[in-house]
């Protein structure tokens, strides 16, 4: 089929597609709100979880002194169950040492045992107590107030042995004016040791009420 001359003005011209319709040479326009378009992803705001709408931007970082009191209480978890070892090998030790001793004897043997057994009584016992700061700190991460509770009357208890403790140096080197002043000291350095990290503990978690009050999901 031929539509004339090109150069010719006069000839006749080939169809033109209708305007505002799309043709087949023409792009189609995608259509609003279609495929085309990514959806837009939920906003998050405060007060929701994490991964949902109305989540938070952020998660609550733990406070510098709930950190360092976390840190106590594994340290002293850690070398209640040392101490506890010792005690455990140390009675079995001297437990056998006095069976195999030359003076041996049904006295030797009941001296022996009853020294094996009461180490490791309270090795045990040192071991079973080991467990509530290390179990209190290890669930601090993610733990409510009761964690919190528990980490503060630990604190409290450690506070309290550890000034019974300075007491009794302090009156028996009254007691004993024979003892340089320098060996009090010495014997009264664990307690105030001691004495430090229950007041650390206390005081770091006394002030993380809104990290331990924070809602979980």
């Amino acid at each position: 089929m031929s539509f004339g001359d090109p150069h010719n003005p006069y000839g006749q011209q080939p169809p033109q597609a209708p305007q505002g319709q799309p043709g087949y040479g023409y792009p189609q326009q995608a259509p609003q709100g279609g495929y085309a378009y990514p959806q837009q992803a939920p906003q998050a705001y405060p007060g929701g979880p994490v991964g949902h709408p109305g989540a938070p931007a952020y998660e609550m970082q733990m406070p510098g002194g709930a950190k360092a009191a976390r840190v106590i209480l594994f340290i002293i978890g850690g070398l209640q169950v040392l101490v506890g070892l010792f005690f455990i090998i140390g009675g079995a030790v001297f437990a056998a040492a006095l069976s195999d001793s030359s003076y041996s004897g049904s006295s030797t043997e009941d001296a022996g045992a009853v020294a094996g057994t009461l180490g490791v009584g309270i090795g045990l016992f040192f071991i079973a107590v080991s467990l509530w700061p290390i179990l209190t700190a290890a669930k601090m991460a993610k733990g409510r107030g009761g964690v919190r509770v528990s980490g503060i009357i630990y604190g409290s208890l450690q506070v309290l042995f550890a000034a019974v403790g300075l007491l009794g140096n302090m009156i028996a080197l009254s007691a004993d004016e024979h003892t340089p002043a320098g060996f009090g000291v010495i014997a009264a350095l664990p307690s105030l040791v001691s004495l430090a990290l229950g007041i650390t503990v206390i005081v770091g978690l006394a002030k993380a009420g809104d990290y331990f009050g924070r809602p979980q999901y």
